[in-house]
């Protein structure tokens, strides 16, 4: 980690829940929350905890100089798809490791709640 760009990441408190489209796609009391220099904080789950029927591999990748390189998927349900929503780092950098085989979820493209446990 780069002292001037420090990398935090911890279990988020409660239970996430993420919706797409109405649709429940994610349920965890297991998320991890990273908070990157003076990002707001991202939300990432266990990709055991979310239903992988609707994600469809994206053949987009990117690569973030801090936690390495990045994939997608984009949300399919028949006729509904929505590209990119979600990224990945399935072999991050050793600063994020602990992120390895969670998913993240653009904000903006989905709903994400926070319940208490």
């Amino acid at each position: 980690m780069a002292n001037d760009h420090p990398i935090v990441i911890r279990p988020a408190a409660g239970r996430v829940v993420v919706r797409w489209r109405g649709r429940e796609i994610a349920n965890s009391t297991r998320a991890l929350e990273l908070k990157e220099y003076v990002y707001p904080p991202v939300i990432y789950v266990p990709r055991e905890d979310a239903n992988m029927a609707l994600f469809q591999r994206s053949i987009r990748q990117t690569t973030c100089p801090y936690k390495g390189a990045t994939n997608y998927f984009s949300l399919r349900d028949g006729a509904d798809l929505d590209e990119n929503v979600v990224w990945t780092f399935e072999r991050p950098n050793l600063v994020a490791e602990a992120i390895a085989g969670h998913l993240a979820f653009y904000p903006d493209r989905v709903e994400i709640a926070r319940e208490a446990a």
